[in-house]
């Protein structure tokens, strides 16, 4: 798998660690997930080829949870081809993401479904979906991108997200899964702090930043923005991603990671399609968050606007 499927404890891989069987104690303390890294195309079937291998060996393995990342139906090469391959969440390939959550008895979160929007028939624009399914297949939880990616790099890369899709207006609750509390957000949400704060009080445990980071953006930032993340929610950060050439016009970064409620790095994908696995160690959470309750120590009543006044 080209370097992934590692697992890390402090930053160390853990020697052997498939080659014992957990309890189903320890199993249930700190349950198992699996983040995944691929390099979608436009061929939606090869696409839902690479997530079913990846989902069955993350099933193999007894991961309660897969993370696919954002993007992982399909990434096009133009935004016409974009829009012609856009479904609806009844549509056929939701259909068949929800028989694989339910074969393999794993919960899925889909990190970027390209969903036509409420108004496809006027205005033919579609809505960049968060979608996390159940172990019975079923959707528990839908989160529509808030935050849209239209920037323009000196490296030379133009993308404008909002030309065709529709922003999401709502932040929704964390989603209860077996692997902890879980708050749902895509990609350039990553870089607004003001909404992962807002998750975790409303009692997220893990943050989801599934992605298709740029080669430029994560180089630079990529790594620090989800420490930070972590460090400043006092939560686990979980970044699935795509990695390399989509086609002539885009390649993305890489690197599907997880980091701890410290702002350690516990498992990370290297190079192509793989899987990384962390342990979800919530009592761990709960500590750092005693030892040093952040949340307690905010003040909201002076994080409003700043006005001037005179001294004295």
């Amino acid at each position: 798998m080209s370097g992934c499927g590692r697992l890390l404890r402090s930053g160390r891989v853990i020697a052997g660690f498939w080659g014992r069987r957990m309890s189903s104690s320890v199993a249930a303390q700190k349950p198992l997930i699996a983040v995944c890294q691929m390099t979608s195309t436009s061929d939606k079937e090869e696409n839902f080829s690479t997530c079913w291998r990846l989902v069955q060996e993350a099933s193999a393995r007894r991961a309660c949870m897969v993370f696919l990342p954002e993007a992982c139906d399909y990434i096009g090469g133009s935004t016409e081809e974009t829009l012609h391959l856009a479904e609806t969440l009844q549509g056929d390939l939701i259909q068949r993401y929800s028989g694989l959550a339910r074969d393999c008895r794993v919960w899925l979160s889909l990190g970027g479904f390209h969903e036509k929007g409420s108004d496809w028939d006027k205005d033919r624009r579609i809505s960049n979906s968060h979608v996390i399914l159940d172990a019975a297949g079923q959707i528990v939880s839908v989160y529509r991108k808030a935050h849209l990616f239209d920037v323009e790099l000196q490296s030379g890369i133009t993308l404008r997200e909002s030309g065709f899709t529709v922003p999401g207006a709502e932040i929704v609750p964390p989603v209860s899964t077996p692997g902890g509390k879980v708050g749902l957000a895509v990609c350039y949400d990553l870089r607004f702090p003001e909404m992962s704060l807002a998750l975790s009080r409303e009692g997220a445990e893990i943050l989801t930043y599934p992605s298709a980071f740029t080669v430029t953006t994560g180089l630079a930032h990529w790594e620090v923005l989800l420490r930070a993340r972590a460090i400043e929610n006092q939560c686990y950060v979980v970044a699935a991603a795509q990695t390399g050439a989509h086609n002539a016009r885009r390649t993305s970064y890489g690197h599907a990671m997880v980091v701890d409620p410290w702002g350690v790095v516990v498992a990370q994908c290297t190079d192509g399609t793989g899987l990384c696995y962390a342990e979800i160690d919530l009592p761990y959470l709960q500590r750092v968050r005693r030892e040093m309750p952040v949340q307690d120590h905010r003040r909201p009543d002076l994080y409003r606007t700043i006005t001037s006044k005179t001294p004295g």
